[in-house]
C-alpha cells in the first residue's frame, strides 16, 4: 500500500504533463490542417460574432492528446471493461461530433448517435448505482451522459467558457475520486482519466482563451461532456453520506444551469429548445459591456466555489450535507432571475471587446 502511496501521485503527474505537452503540439496543428480545408466557423452577425473565420476542430486535438496518453500509461488498474467503454462511447460522439461539425447534421439524428454511444457505456457497466430497477438505471443513465455532452455543448459561446469550465471539473473530480482510491481502494480509472482530460484541456485552452484561434465545435463540446458525463457517474463519493449521490449534479452545475436557464427563456418565446438563440447568461453579460475575459474569469470563479462545495458534500457531516444543498439551490435561483435582468442581445450591436 505505501509503494502505491508513492507511485500513484507521479503516475498522475506524468498523464497530467504527456496529455499537456500533447495538446500543445498537437493544437496548432489541427488550426493548419482546419483552414486549409476551410473547417471554419464563419460570423453571421447573430450568435457568430466573432471578427473572421476561425478553425473548428478543437475537440480532435483534445481527444488526440487524450487518448494518447492515456495509451502511454494506462495500465491493468485503468484498462477496464468500463474504461473500454467509455473510450469506445467518447470516440462515437466525437466522431458525430465531426460530421455535424462538417455537414450541419439534424439535431434529431445528432441525439439518436448520443443515445447509441450512451446505451455502449451503460452496456459498459458505466451505469448510475443508485436505482434498482434496470429499465430505470438504463434511461436515467443515457439521460445523464446525454444531458451533460449537450450542456457543454449549449455553454460553448464564448472563448475559452466550454473547456475552462471542463477543465476544473476534471481538476475536482480528480481529486475526489484520487481520495476515494486511497481511503475506500476504489478503482484506478476515474482518477487517471480525469487528471489526462484535465491535462489536454489545459493544453488546447492555450489557444483558445481570448481572442481564440480555434473553437471546440461540436467535436470538442460533446466529447468532454460525454467524457465528463460518464466519469462523474462512476466516481465514488461516499459511503456513509447518502446525499453525496448529488456531487456530480453540483460539480457541473455551471453547464446544466446553462442549459436549464436558456430553456426556460426559449421556452418563454416560442422557439424550441435546439434552434440557436442569444439566450445564454454569458451572452447577456456581453451585451451589458462586460468583458469576455471578465465573463469567463468570473464563470471559473463560480466553477471552483462548485468544486469547493462539491469536496464538502463528499467529506462534510450528514447534519450540515442539507443545509449546503439547500444554500446551493436558492444561490442557483437567484442567479437565474438575477441574470434574466439581463436583456439578451436579440438587438443591437454587441459592445467592443
Amino acid at each position: 500500500m505505501t509503494s502505491e502511496l508513492l507511485i500513484d501521485p507521479v503516475w498522475y503527474a506524468l498523464a497530467f504533463l504527456t496529455a499537456l505537452g500533447l495538446a500543445l503540439y498537437v493544437t496548432p496543428l489541427t488550426i493548419r490542417v482546419a483552414r486549409t480545408f476551410k473547417i471554419q466557423d464563419t460570423p453571421d452577425g447573430r450568435l457568430k460574432k466573432h471578427t473572421e473565420p476561425t478553425p473548428y476542430l478543437g475537440g480532435l486535438a483534445i481527444a488526440a492528446a487524450f487518448m494518447m496518453a492515456f495509451g502511454l500509461f494506462s495500465a491493468t488498474a485503468t484498462t477496464t471493461h468500463q474504461a473500454t467503454g467509455i473510450l469506445v462511447g467518447g470516440l462515437m460522439v466525437l466522431l458525430l461530433g465531426l460530421y455535424d461539425d462538417l455537414t450541419n447534421l439534424s439535431p434529431s439524428v445528432k441525439f439518436m448517435g448520443q443515445l447509441l454511444a450512451a446505451f455502449v457505456i451503460y452496456k459498459a457497466g458505466v451505469k448510475v448505482d443508485f436505482v434498482q430497477n434496470e429499465w430505470a438505471k438504463m434511461g436515467v443513465t443515457m439521460l445523464w451522459v446525454t444531458g451533460i455532452a449537450n450542456a457543454f455543448n449549449i455553454i460553448d459561446v464564448m472563448d475559452g467558457l466550454a473547456a475552462g469550465t471542463a477543465l476544473i471539473a476534471s481538476l475536482f473530480l480528480f481529486a475526489i475520486s484520487a481520495a476515494a482510491t486511497q481511503l475506500h481502494s476504489e478503482p484506478r480509472m476515474v482518477p487517471f482519466m480525469a487528471i489526462t482530460l484535465a491535462g489536454a484541456l489545459l493544453g488546447y485552452l492555450r489557444f483558445n482563451r481570448h481572442p481564440a484561434r480555434i473553437f471546440l465545435g461540436d467535436t470538442g463540446s460533446l466529447f468532454i461532456g460525454f467524457m465528463l458525463g460518464a466519469l462523474s457517474m462512476v466516481a465514488s463519493y461516499s459511503e456513509s453520506n447518502q446525499l453525496a449521490v448529488v456531487t456530480p449534479v453540483v460539480l457541473l452545475a455551471v453547464p446544466i444551469f446553462e442549459t436549464a436557464f436558456v430553456a426556460i427563456h426559449r421556452a418563454r418565446k416560442g422557439i424550441p429548445f435546439f434552434r440557436g438563440s442569444p439566450d445564454h447568461f454569458a451572452l447577456r453579460l456581453r451585451h451589458a459591456g462586460k468583458s469576455v475575459p471578465l465573463i469567463v474569469r468570473r464563470t471559473y470563479g463560480v466553477a471552483i466555489g462548485l468544486g469547493v462545495l462539491s469536496l464538502a458534500l463528499v467529506y462534510g457531516t450528514s447534519s450540515a450535507v442539507p443545509w449546503l444543498l439547500g444554500s446551493f439551490s436558492a444561490a442557483a435561483i437567484l442567479a437565474a432571475l438575477l441574470l434574466s435582468r439581463f436583456p439578451s442581445p436579440d438587438d443591437g450591436p454587441e459592445p467592443e471587446a
